[in-house]
C-alpha cells in the first residue's frame, strides 16, 4: 500500500516568512468587548478580570501576557479603562506579535507592545493573565507554546487560547488530537471542543513526549474558514 504523500515542512524561519503567517489582518480589530472581542472568544473580560484582582489585592502587581496581540487594540483599550478607573495601581500589560503592526503607541509604562517571534520570546515574569486570541492557527510549534504559556500563569492566575488539536499531526501525517487533549487534561488544563478553547487557573506544567518536525502552511482553512498551518511531530 503506497505512503501518503506529506507535505514540504517549514522551520521557524522559512514559517515566519510565509503569507500565512506573516500577515497583517489576523487579530487586527478584535476589542475587550463586544461582538468581536477578547471577551467573546475567551468567555470572559480580560479587563473585568484583572481589575477585580486589583480591587481585591490593590498592593500588588496586576499583569496581562497577550501572545499574538494583532494591533494590540484589546492591550490599547485595558491600559485606557487601567488610566480611568486604577491611576495609581500597578499594571503590566504586555503584548507580543509579529508583525509590528500595531494600532498605535503605549500611552504609558504601564504597556509594552514588543515585535518578536512566539518561538523565541519569554517573559520576565510570571502573569495573572496569559492569552492568544487566535494565535496559536499561526504558530508552527503549537505544543512548545502552548507549554511554555502554561507554565507563565501566576499562582491564581488564568490562562486561555483558541486551540485546534486536529491541527497536530504525527510524522506520517495522521492526527495526533488523541494524544494531546489525553496530555492537556492529565496536566490539568481544559478543553472545550465546541468553542476551540483550552485553559487552566493557575501554573501547569505541560509536557509533551513529542519532537517538532515543521510546518505545512498549505494546509488550508483551520475551522475558523481562514487559512491555517498544520504542525508535524514526531512522537516518543
Amino acid at each position: 500500500m503506497p505512503q501518503p504523500q506529506l507535505p514540504r515542512l517549514l522551520d521557524h524561519t522559512a514559517l515566519e516568512g510565509s503569507s500565512v503567517v506573516a500577515n497583517n489582518a489576523m487579530n487586527r480589530n478584535r476589542g475587550l468587548a463586544g461582538v468581536n472581542s477578547y471577551a467573546r472568544d475567551l468567555g470572559f473580560d480580560p479587563y473585568a478580570r484583572l481589575a477585580e484582582t486589583v480591587r481585591r489585592q490593590p498592593d500588588t502587581t496586576v499583569s496581562w501576557i497577550d501572545m499574538c496581540c494583532g494591533s494590540g487594540r484589546a492591550l490599547l483599550e485595558a491600559e485606557r479603562l487601567f488610566a480611568r478607573d486604577f491611576p495609581e495601581a500597578e499594571v503590566r500589560l504586555v503584548g507580543v506579535d509579529l508583525i509590528d503592526y500595531f494600532q498605535t503607541t503605549a500611552r504609558s509604562v504601564r504597556l509594552r507592545l514588543i515585535t518578536a517571534s512566539a518561538h523565541d520570546w519569554q517573559p520576565d515574569c510570571v502573569a495573572d493573565l496569559v492569552t492568544c486570541v487566535h494565535g496559536l492557527h499561526y504558530i508552527g510549534d503549537k505544543l512548545g507554546l502552548l507549554s511554555a504559556m502554561a507554565g507563565w500563569t501566576a499562582p491564581g492566575g488564568s490562562f486561555a487560547a483558541q486551540f485546534d488539536p486536529h491541527s497536530i499531526r504525527t510524522a506520517d501525517g495522521s492526527s495526533a488530537a488523541r494524544k494531546v487533549l489525553a496530555r492537556l487534561r492529565g496536566a490539568g488544563l481544559e478543553y472545550d471542543g465546541r468553542r476551540h478553547r483550552v485553559s487552566a487557573r493557575g501554573p501547569r506544567t505541560l509536557e509533551f513526549a513529542a519532537t517538532y518536525l515543521g510546518a505545512d502552511d498549505t494546509a488550508g482553512p483551520g475551522y475558523t474558514g481562514q487559512p491555517a498551518v498544520t504542525s508535524y511531530y514526531s512522537w516518543l
